[in-house]
């Protein structure tokens, strides 16, 4: 089945509602410039109350990987997703810890090139996040990505590593989504929310349905 993390989550109220819809992980934003940030006492509240079977992601924006590293076990985080300029140092605190790591990528930077810099190295991390994002602004942008311009890359990438799309999906196009990426897992935030940082219960339902259904199809 398709992995399914709906992220940006700001409550508790919104965490208990992915996790009966049928998530698979929930995420918190640590970024100050989003609209979705959370603090960490909120965060550890939040995780200490969801069920151990449900990944707890955290999202960090060209952030210190020390300061990664203590958000990660002081909230009690299963899963770093990272957008950075640097990989090295990632994959090193990726090998010497017991945390899962997502590296997070633009959709328009899936070039042969980048299949190629990254290579064996993919292989090492738990996922890879491509996003509708920029430097600017990293991702929860709401928009899409150029779908049929990247396919050929995430198909690739997909060989060699669990890839998860993310950017401008809603219950309405993630089968689309699914049916052209043929991804690992998507990920949602503005596609399910009533506003920034608030989620809208029926949109998170008929998300993960619409995930679940496009599932059925496929087997």
């Amino acid at each position: 089945m398709t992995w399914v993390k709906i992220c940006g989550t700001t409550n508790l109220e919104d965490a208990l509602t992915a996790v009966e819809a049928g998530a698979d992980a929930v995420g918190f934003v640590f970024y100050e410039k989003s609209p979705r940030n959370i603090s960490i006492d909120v965060a550890m509240e939040i995780v200490s109350r969801l069920p151990r079977h449900v990944e707890k992601v955290g999202v960090f924006v060209n952030d210190p990987v020390r300061r990664v590293d203590e958000t990660v076990r002081q909230v009690g985080l299963t899963t770093a997703q990272v957008y950075s300029k640097s990989m090295e140092e990632w994959l090193a605190w990726y090998a010497a810890c017991d945390r899962k790591l997502m590296l997070a990528i633009p959709g328009s930077t899936l070039t042969d090139n980048l299949w190629t810099s990254l290579g064996s190295a993919e292989k090492r991390i738990s996922a890879l996040l491509v996003d509708s994002g920029s430097g600017d602004t990293p991702g929860g942008t709401g928009d899409r990505f150029d779908w049929e311009n990247a396919k050929l890359g995430i198909w690739n990438l997909g060989m060699e590593v669990p890839v998860v799309v993310a950017g401008g999906l809603t219950p309405e196009n993630v089968g689309g989504a699914i049916k052209t990426l043929r991804p690992w897992g998507v990920d949602v935030a503005s596609g399910v929310e009533s506003q920034p940082g608030k989620k809208d219960s029926v949109k998170v339902r008929a998300f993960v349905k619409a995930v679940r259904d496009s599932d059925r199809k496929t087997n």
